[in-house]
């Protein structure tokens, strides 16, 4: 089986200028656990996970952890205006992960999980020519034991 035979598309992708409160958007409208950053000719410059809504070494302007401390201190509506000002000033350049692991459509998924296993990653971007073309998640692997469930 290939990258092909197992990857999410079509992918979606944000730009490196994109502020974090859109990326947090398209990751939850699209319910995407990372999302590629792309240049101006799409080409893939870095990922961004939910990880790294978590970390404040990264740059991200708060932690989800954070948040949920905020809101328990102080008034909802002004923490959530507070973390909004913070995202629109902060973008996808600024916290991206530039050291991406990535397949092509033919790379075996044995050697997807792998990568997976041996860097701890979630999620792996398929490529061609350097463009985003699909994902595979842990939870593509997930999905393929579940469909073959199915069929028994």
């Amino acid at each position: 089986m290939k990258a092909r035979d197992l990857m999410t598309q079509p992918i979606v992708t944000v730009r490196r200028e994109t502020c974090l409160a859109d990326v947090a958007r398209t990751m939850v409208d699209h319910r995407a656990g990372c999302v590629p950053v792309v240049d101006g000719k799409g080409k893939l410059c870095g990922v961004i996970t939910q990880s790294d809504f978590d970390d404040n070494q990264k740059g991200a302007p708060y932690s989800i952890e954070g948040l949920l401390q905020m809101f328990a201190q102080v008034s909802p509506l002004e923490t959530a205006e507070r973390a909004r000002q913070e995202a629109r000033a902060t973008t996808a350049c600024d916290v991206m992960h530039t050291e991406v692991f990535t397949g092509v459509e033919d790379t075996p998924v044995e050697e997807l999980a792998r990568k997976m296993l041996r860097y701890d990653i979630d999620h792996i971007p398929v490529v061609r020519d350097g463009v985003p073309v699909g994902m595979v998640a842990r939870h593509d692997f997930l999905r393929l034991i579940a469909t073959e469930a199915k069929s028994d």
